[in-house]
This record gives structure tokens, sequence and C-alpha cells, in this order.
């Protein structure tokens, strides 16, 4: 599916030609309790825990079946599109962080997501309920500089600046309308939600493994 030519990062998988796309919709900040049925969440409090597990099985399982040599290596690539859950007050600020690591260190997007669902629980509702946005943001920056340079720090913390007119949000409000404009037109409601060629392939588990990622790639892939 389409992506704007900023967001290029988010294909985390795969080139950028391949000729199918695995679209996976995930969030970076829900809790965790309830089951899930058919890799489609039942109730939004498993969305993180399986938004981490989908996480690990692109780094784990995907990613080495589309990189050069893999069994499908040029057939397809993987696009993560941030699927921000408003209800949770800090999913704003979450995924604004990661749009920031896109704009001002490209290539450490995947290592700073992978770092984020390692340390979610610091931004459920009740740990982030005492702090302000500023004090979330400058945690997230905290966070970020685990993964990129100094000087990308500075400039991540630029982009996260409000500025402008009172209401007019940051460097990287744009990119994130486009975000949440992408999920509301395809009806995507819960992560994570995973789409082959455009179509929502409800079969998809992320507990799946190789076994099952190969089985179900085998049947897809038609170039």
């Amino acid at each position: 599916m389409a992506l704007q030519p900023s967001l290029r990062p988010l294909v985390v998988a795969g080139p950028l030609d391949a000729p199918h796309t695995l679209d996976i919709f995930r969030e970076s900040d829900a809790s965790v309790s309830s089951p899930r049925a058919k890799g489609i969440m039942i109730h939004q409090s498993v969305d993180l825990l399986n938004s981490a597990k989908i996480a690990l099985v692109i780094d784990g399982v995907l990613k080495p079946l589309f990189a050069p040599g893999g069994k499908y290596a040029g057939k397809v690539k993987v696009i993560i599109r941030l699927q921000v859950q408003p209800w949770h007050a800090s999913s704003t600020l979450t995924h604004e962080s990661a749009l920031a690591v896109v704009r001002a260190s490209p290539e450490s997007f995947w290592p700073y997501s992978l770092a984020l669902f390692k340390k979610q629980g610091d931004y459920f509702d009740i740990p982030t309920s005492t702090l302000t946005p500023l004090q979330i943001r400058e945690s997230l920056a905290q966070l970020a500089a685990q993964v990129i340079s100094p000087d990308a720090v500075g400039k991540f913390k630029d982009l996260l600046t409000l500025k402008g007119s009172p209401n007019g949000g940051n460097a990287v409000t744009d990119d994130l309308k486009y975000t949440i404009k992408f999920s509301r037109q395809n009806s995507i409601h819960v992560s994570p939600t995973v789409l082959w060629d455009g179509l929502v392939a409800n079969e998809i588990s992320s507990s799946w493994g190789v076994k099952e990622w190969s089985e179900f790639l085998t049947n897809k892939i038609t170039v």
C-alpha cells in the first residue's frame, strides 16, 4: 500500500519496490490482560502484548526471510503502521516520538521501536498520570538517546517542541495526522492488525513462528 516518502523508514523489512506488502498496524502503549482469538484482539487491553510479540516476530522471523539471501528476498516488504490509541493519554506522545526518530535518525526507527516496547510499562496510564507532556517527552528523549547519536537527540527534541500558534502542534504533527488518517480510512481498530496486499489477513497470529509464516507466504506469494 502507499506510503508517503518521508515515512519510508517505516519499511522495516524487504526492499521498497517489493511486489507484495505486509502492512502491520501496531501501537506502543496499552495494558495487558485479556485473551485473543485468530490473531485479532477481542479486547483492547491485549494490544500491547500482541504488538510486542509481533515486533519480535518481525525481528526474528520476517526480517531474515525477506533480507538479501533470505527465502523470500525481494518479494515482500513490511511496513509498520503506527496505530495511536487515543484512550491512552500517552499514546500520542509515544507515537510522536517514533516519528521524531524517523526524521532525526531514520536508520534507528526499528531499534527505537524495540527499545520502546521493552520500556512500554513506563508509559502506561497510571505511571504517566502525574507527569506533564513535557516530562513524558523528556523521558522519551532519554530512551531515544540509547539508540541514536547525541546530535540526533538534539534534533529529536527540537522536532517535538511545540512552536508557532498556541495549538499548532510540532514538527511531526503532520506525520502523525497522516498515520491516523490512514488507519481511519482503512477502518483499522485494533492492533496488531495485519494486511496482505491491502486486505486484512485475519488468519495471521502474533504467535506464529517460522513454520506458520513460511506456509502462509508459500501460499500467498505469486511472483
